[in-house]
Order: C-alpha cells, then sequence, then structure tokens
C-alpha cells in the first residue's frame, strides 16, 4: 500500500522508475508491432528463469498439472515466459491492438452488439489469459458503458502512466480495488453501467472453492453484483493466433442460480467462474499468468516442482 506521506527520497524514486518506463515505452512505440511482441517474447524467455517469479510459476504449474513430467513442466514453463514478455512488451502498443487494427478477430461480436443496444449493465468476468488488456478495449469500442476494474500501481506517477496508457485505446473508467472500488462498481451498476472484473487471482477473505482441485481463495464480486442487480454474468476470454493477433471470444453467459439461499447462490456462481477460468488455462496454459500465488499458504508447503529450477 502507498504511504500517504511519502518521503522525497521515495518520490524521487518513484519518478526516476515512472520516467524509465515513459522512456521505455516511447522508444518501444517507435518500432513496429510485431518486432515489439516478438522482442518481448526473447526478453522473456531469457530472463524470466533468472527471476523469482520462475519459483512460483514452477510451484503453480506442479500444482495445476501434477501428471506433467519434468520435460513437460520445463516446456511449460519456458512457453509461459515468452507469453508474458510479449503481453508486457505489448502493453504501450495496446492502442495499436483495437478492433480497427485487423489484429483482433471477435467470436461472438453480436452478443457484445445485444449489451451495447440493450443498454442494461451486465458483469463481464474473464482472468489474466494472453493479452488480457486486449478484452476491455474490445468491450468499449463495441459501445458498451462498462466501468474496468484495475489495481492500481504503488508508484502513482506509474500509475498515472498506465491509465494514460489506457485512455488511448478508449479504456477510460476506472474503479481501484478495495472498498472505494466496491462503491464505484455499486454506483456505476445502479445507473445502468456494465462492469469488468478479472476474478482469477487469489483474493484474501474471498470463497475458498477449488481451483485445479485445490481449495483457493477467490473473489465473489462479480457474482454478487450480478445476483444483486439481476445481471447476466458474462464470461470472456481471449488468445493469441500468432504475432501481435488475437482472438476474442464471448461466451455463453454463466447461468446463475437464484434460489434465494443467498450463501449457496453465491458459491454456485463463484464455483462456476473457476469452472469456467480453470477450462480456459486448460486450454492454452501457457498463456495464463503463472507467477501470481494462486493459491493458500499451505498449498505450497511442499514443493514438489523441481522444475523451480531454470
Amino acid at each position: 500500500m502507498t504511504s500517504p506521506n511519502p518521503s522525497f527520497a521515495r518520490k524521487l524514486a518513484w519518478r526516476l522508475e515512472a520516467l524509465a518506463l515513459d522512456t521505455a515505452s516511447l522508444l518501444l512505440r517507435l518500432l513496429p508491432i510485431d518486432w515489439v511482441s516478438a522482442l518481448g517474447g526473447a526478453v522473456g524467455r531469457t530472463l524470466g528463469p533468472l527471476t523469482p517469479s520462475h519459483r512460483v510459476a514452477a510451484m503453480n504449474i506442479a500444482l495445476a498439472f501434477p501428471e506433467l513430467d519434468e520435460a513437460g513442466r520445463r516446456a511449460l514453463l519456458k512457453a509461459q515466459w515468452e507469453s508474458l514478455g510479449r503481453t508486457f512488451f505489448e502493453f504501450p502498443m495496446n492502442d495499436r491492438l483495437r478492433p480497427i487494427s485487423g489484429r483482433i478477430e471477435i467470436v461472438g461480436a453480436e452478443r457484445l452488439a445485444e449489451i451495447a443496444a440493450a443498454r442494461k449493465p451486465v458483469v463481464f468476468v474473464s482472468g489474466h489469459l494472453c493479452n488480457w488488456e486486449i478484452m476491455p478495449s474490445v468491450i468499449v469500442n463495441a459501445g458498451i458503458d462498462c466501468q474496468i476494474t484495475y489495481r492500481a500501481a504503488n508508484n502513482p506517477y506509474v500509475d498515472a502512466s498506465f491509465k494514460r496508457s489506457r485512455a488511448r485505446y478508449g479504456v477510460k473508467l476506472f474503479a481501484p480495488k478495495g472498498g472505494d472500488g466496491a462503491r464505484e462498481l455499486l454506483e456505476s451498476m445502479a445507473k445502468g453501467e456494465s462492469v469488468a472484473l478479472m476474478n482469477d487471482q487469489k483474493f484474501n477473505g474471498g470463497v475458498r472453492l477449488p481451483f485445479f482441485g485445490h481449495p483457493a481463495d477467490t473473489a465473489a464480486g462479480p457474482t454478487r453484483l450480478a445476483l444483486r442487480f439481476g445481471a447476466v454474468l458474462q464470461p470472456m476470454s481471449v488468445q493469441r493466433t500468432r504475432g501481435a493477433r488475437f482472438e476474442v471470444v464471448v461466451h455463453p453467459p454463466i447461468e446463475l442460480v437464484r434460489t434465494g439461499d443467498r450463501k449457496r447462490d453465491l458459491e454456485a456462481g463463484v464455483s462456476a467462474v473457476n469452472a469456467f477460468i480453470e477450462a480456459r488455462v486448460r486450454e492454452r496454459p501457457h498463456e495464463w499468468f503463472w507467477v501470481h500465488r494462486r493459491w493458500p499458504k499451505e498449498a505450497y508447503a511442499k514443493d514438489t516442482s523441481p522444475s523451480s529450477r531454470p
């Protein structure tokens, strides 16, 4: 959490960090996007295994795919670093990856058109799949008023840079996570605006339900919003087809059970979201964000992953 009264040294460090990021982004934007994406993949493959996050990714893969042998785990580790490297390097270029660019195929675009025309609030849900910033771009470019959630960067100057970058491809509505964010989302849906949330990361205090066969603390927010407002829970996913080209899929809505038992209905909805995310990860495991500690600490107590070595 950012200190409310940072020191001069901290502010200076923040500004230097933001300047370095902006400079790197500016230089990358001078290059063709396919070059930038390929460069990111090469950097990810080379430097990713040298970071502490490599061991986290290896443990996660061991938990999710215990049937994989050593060679399979190493291959998946390498592939996910390339995917993540491409994604990070593409972020400054995402305004060139809008639907109008011709680089994005949308499966189920008619569903987005229906949502835009109906002007009724919808809860979009997805995970950190491939270049996940493609999805909010597709949503807002479909003409849907949508509140996009995100986790604010600790560095406020970097955070401001991220906001400016997103504004270039049409994403201008933000609701930081936490108490204030939840209030903003409620107000938005009450006004008839849709909301979009990532629902695949650990959420302390969330509902503990299976994910890849292991109990995982999962945010109930998307399901709770959909139940409260009688809204559709609309899943989406994105995958890379080749280079800096993508396919965004608007999946069939997740059917929520409304029995009147609030706790049971909520758990059923969260379980359905977990099942959706898991299915997408199993389809294209190298494109998920493996470097996040998704499961509780006790799941990592026994590291069964020899692949944690580069």
